[in-house]
């Protein structure tokens, strides 16, 4: 799922509890939480666990940023070997784990990754971002490619460990895919209970009759009268 689909079911649950989405960068996400900006984030791992909590959700795909018309787009996926003679941009804001970032530096990094998406649609050098930021940052003059053996960015969601209020348990139900009626959700209120309905009376039976509309010798009534012999 996404955090579209997420936003939906919210919205079917909880109609009348609005759920705003507030867009930031990776490094602006935890103090957004911390200052209670925000009752929970969608970050990226690793999370300090002394004062946040976390659930991992997915892995993302890291991908090259190429002009669409680079050499790159010929293919389905590359590999950092394949990049080794291109100039990388690395951003300061970047949020893959590198040893050591594969291709040519540039002569300076840029500060943000917006300003790297620039760079690339300048023709100065190429980008390698999580799946996600490539399509946050989408513009028809680029595209990307998955590149196989980069490091791989991990996506959870996080909240204050002080601020486990109901409604962010019902949030992370949703994002679990929790039904609405999981017994691991928020606690429904009991139902009312409905008083006994009063049993009708049954009504007593009639005796069994014969063919002939008498009633039966068992049954207690009072006997016909006897045939004449002839």
């Amino acid at each position: 799922m996404t955090p579209t689909k997420w936003v939906r079911i919210w919205n079917e649950r909880l109609p009348d509890i609005p759920l705003t989405l507030l867009q930031v960068t990776a490094g602006e996400a935890f103090g957004v939480l911390r200052d209670g900006g925000a009752d929970a984030g969608f970050v990226r791992l690793p999370v300090d666990d002394t004062d946040l909590s976390a659930i991992p959700l997915y892995t993302e795909t890291t991908v090259v940023v190429i002009p669409k018309d680079h050499v790159v787009a010929a293919v389905d996926e590359v590999t950092t070997e394949d990049l080794a003679d291109e100039v990388v941009l690395h951003p300061l804001d970047d949020t893959l784990d590198w040893e050591r970032p594969p291709g040519e530096p540039a002569f300076e990094r840029p500060a943000t990754t917006a300003d790297a998406i620039e760079l690339v649609a300048a023709g100065i050098g190429l980008l390698l971002v999580p799946q996600s930021l490539a399509r946050l940052h989408h513009r028809k003059d680029l595209t990307y490619r998955p590149v196989t053996d980069a490091p791989e960015s991990r996506v959870a969601l996080s909240w204050p460990q002080d601020a486990t209020t109901d409604l962010v348990e019902d949030f992370i139900g949703i994002v679990r895919g929790r039904t609405v009626n999981s017994s691991r959700g928020r606690a429904k209120p009991p139902e009312e209970k409905q008083p006994p309905k009063a049993k009708r009376p049954a009504a007593p039976r009639r005796q069994p009759t014969t063919a002939r509309g008498q009633r039966n010798a068992k049954s207690g009534g009072r006997p016909g009268k006897p045939r004449r012999r002839s």
